[in-house]
């Protein structure tokens, strides 16, 4: 398999996503985006009040994702991107768009590839317990840790024909590390 043009660390909250994609995107010299710093206001305001977000919370914000990544693999740079993308329609959104990917056309008429970006799902799995445990340590973060529970309902593993690997949270940081820069490489 060709390498990815970015790298998806999703997880429930208090996986470890922003630690795991910021050390994994310093490790391959690629650009680090942590979806969370692109929800709008009005999904921030949402969260910090206890109500999970919904679809038509989330669609908006992972069009705005899909973007970001298309515009920055397009121009060279690789990403990786921490973001929860707990279902699969959520994870082909941030590959497809969307509408699936449309065919652009260019003046002439003529279809050009489609916008999908090629993508790894890293899905950082652990027990209620274990990612519980941390959300309560976890100090000025938005998401409170009574939201964890919708989470877990919401998730959907990835699983195949998913480009993904999935590792415990269990592993210390380095070994989470060396697993996805194995599979990376």
């Amino acid at each position: 398999m060709a390498a990815p043009g970015a790298v998806l660390v999703m997880g429930v909250s208090g996986s470890g996503k922003s630690t795991v994609g910021a050390l994994l995107a310093a490790e391959l010299g690629w650009k680090f985006c942590d979806a969370d710093d692109y929800h709008p206001e009005e999904n921030r305001m949402k969260m910090g009040k206890g109500i999970p977000l919904n679809d038509q919370d989330r669609i908006p914000w992972l069009c705005n994702l899909h973007d970001i990544l298309l515009r920055d693999v397009a121009s060279g740079q690789h990403v990786v991107l921490a973001c929860s993308a707990l279902k699969k329609m959520y994870r082909d959104i941030l590959i497809r768009g969307k509408d699936g990917a449309p065919l652009k056309c260019d003046e002439s008429g003529k279809e050009e590839k489609l916008a999908e970006v090629k993508l790894l799902v890293v899905h950082l799995s652990g027990s209620f317990e274990v990612i519980s445990g941390r959300l309560l340590k976890r100090k000025g973060h938005f998401m409170p840790p009574e939201l964890l529970q919708s989470q877990f309902d919401t998730l959907e593993p990835p699983s195949a024909p998913e480009n993904f690997i999935q590792i415990s949270v269990d592993k210390n940081l380095s070994e989470i590390i060396a697993t996805i820069m194995e599979t990376v490489k």
